[in-house]
């Protein structure tokens, strides 16, 4: 039952005016003795009835003594110690009574941070969930940058929390303000701390050498210390409640482009916490001049990322493969990406521009870098071919040369003498190519012709492929007529007359043929 200010009200009346112990107060309120007691303790009140005495008294000294030096120490370890010193009760009685002795803490009590004008900023991420793009699940993380005096806000979201991505922002941010504070305040950021021992800390060398191009000094907040940059904390709140909150966006870009008006508009309307006489955009207005000035060259913040180039021409980035030419596989490139182009480089030769993608798994391509590939190939391919023909073939060289000048496909044409010297051998095609380039026609049907020929002459039978496509199979089968009496019967009401007798055929042999 939830302790409400009308039961702490009705318990302390029926304490203080009526008188009634713990136990009658909880018998007729409903609520537990321990409820009871704990509202007069926290009261200051002294509890009344007899009170009895406990096995834990002539042990409170040592206790209280022990807890004056350790608040914090377990009452299971404390009921150790006590056992050990002859304590008799049980762990469960005696955890009960130590709640009502052990000391409790005093509430801190800050004092109320006053900055100076254009002197401190504060910088922190906030996790707004997850965005589905494609395939891939992206954290949704917003950069909040807040300057302390006017408490003007800089709002940039992004589908990850990296460096380049957090230097970018900052980049960002600048560029909006129109200059920068002198000091940014950071909480315990993987992105700013790398490690810190107490109060030795370990900045990260990328935000150092960010911070003197920029000129500013970066200082981290002291541990659980959250109210030194409780500016930028109450302005993630700020963005949760009157920014985020059942809002609708198309993608990122749209996002971002809202988060812009958003803090140029309803933000800056609303009163600044330092002078109540002034909005938080007229408070900007003063601080403005107050920045420091921006310097000539922004930062570099596009990610740089080494790869390797396998097999096939592409690099993986960010989840995706993106295409390369195929003269740099087995390459290692540089990308240089922002948040829309992604540069491929070979030293500082540009090799690959594409547009970024944030989806999971996708290749994108170049359809330059593809085809080229493929007439690489499809060239290698009839590279080959025509090696193997002019060592079988010597005069196919003059052939082919021909064959080109007169605009002839010379894959096709090699492809189909190569057929023509597995099937008629490599002598006969030799002296075939010669015979057509005799009579100026350099194509495979005239050598096909003039092997032809040369088989007449020699009365040899037609040559057979040891393997044959199907196509060809066919192609090369002797069909024979068949009689065409037999249908004419069917038109016919007479019963068809007997088959005449035909004597068996006598096959000849060759010397018979030859008398």
């Amino acid at each position: 039952m939830p302790v409400t200010p009308e039961l702490r009200a009705q318990i302390l009346r029926y304490r203080l005016v009526e008188l009634w112990r713990s136990g009658t107060i909880a018998a007729q309120l409903h609520v537990h003795h321990g409820t009871v007691e704990r509202i007069l303790r926290q009261e200051g009140l002294p509890r009344v009835g007899v009170v009895r005495s406990s096995n834990i008294d002539p042990y409170l000294p040592f206790i209280l003594e022990t807890l004056k030096k350790f608040p914090d120490l377990r009452a299971s370890r404390l009921y150790a110690m006590v056992k050990e010193r002859g304590y008799q009760g049980g762990p469960d009685h005696f955890r009960h009574l130590i709640s009502h002795h052990r000391p409790r803490p005093l509430p801190e009590a800050y004092l109320r941070l006053v900055t100076l004008i254009g002197e401190q900023g504060q910088i922190d991420w906030g996790h707004f969930g997850y965005q589905q793009i494609g395939q891939a699940r992206r954290p949704l993380m917003a950069f909040v940058a807040v300057l302390s005096w006017s408490r003007r806000i800089f709002l940039r979201f992004s589908l990850d929390a990296r460096m380049e991505s957090f230097l970018r922002a900052h980049v960002q941010a600048f560029e909006t303000w129109g200059g920068l504070p002198r000091v940014l305040l950071y909480d315990n950021l993987k992105s700013a701390v790398l490690e810190r021992q107490g109060d030795a800390i370990r900045f990260s060398p990328t935000l150092l050498a960010f911070a003197a191009h920029y000129h500013f000094e970066p200082r981290p907040v002291a541990v659980a210390r959250g109210n030194e940059k409780g500016r930028v904390e109450r302005a993630i709140r700020y963005i949760r409640d009157n920014f985020f909150a059942a809002r609708t966006f198309t993608d990122l870009d749209d996002l971002n482009a809202q988060a812009d008006a958003w803090a140029c508009g309803p933000a800056d309307e609303r009163l600044c916490p330092q002078d109540k006489t002034l909005t938080v955009g007229q408070a900007f207005v003063q601080e403005k001049p107050r920045l420091l000035a921006l310097p000539a060259n922004p930062y570099p913040v596009e990610e740089r990322v080494v790869v390797k180039v396998g097999k096939t021409p592409y690099v993986r980035f960010d989840l995706n493969d993106y295409s390369v030419p195929h003269t740099q596989v087995r390459k290692s490139l540089t990308v240089l990406a922002d948040t829309r182009v992604v540069r491929i480089l070979d030293a500082q030769v540009v090799v690959a521009i594409h547009a970024r993608s944030y989806d999971r798994g996708q290749q994108i391509e170049t359809e330059s870098h593809i085809t080229d590939l493929v007439e690489r190939k499809a060239q290698a391919h009839a590279q080959r071919g025509m090696g193997r023909l002019s060592q079988a073939v010597p005069a196919s060289a003059e052939l082919l040369a021909q064959a080109g000048a007169r605009g002839e496909n010379l894959g096709s044409i090699t492809q189909a003498l190569l057929r023509l010297v597995d099937r008629y051998g490599a002598s006969e095609v030799q002296t075939a190519v010669l015979t057509a380039l005799a009579r100026k026609v350099p194509h495979p049907n005239a050598v096909r012709l003039a092997l032809e020929a040369q088989r007449e002459v020699r009365q040899a039978p037609a040559p057979v492929a040891v393997q044959l496509s199907e196509k060809v199979r066919l192609r090369d089968t002797v069909i024979h007529a068949q009689p065409l009496a037999s249908y004419d019967q069917l038109n016919s009401t007479t019963p068809p007359p007997p088959p005449p007798h035909t004597p068996p055929k006598h096959h000849s042999t060759p010397r018979e043929r030859q008398r």
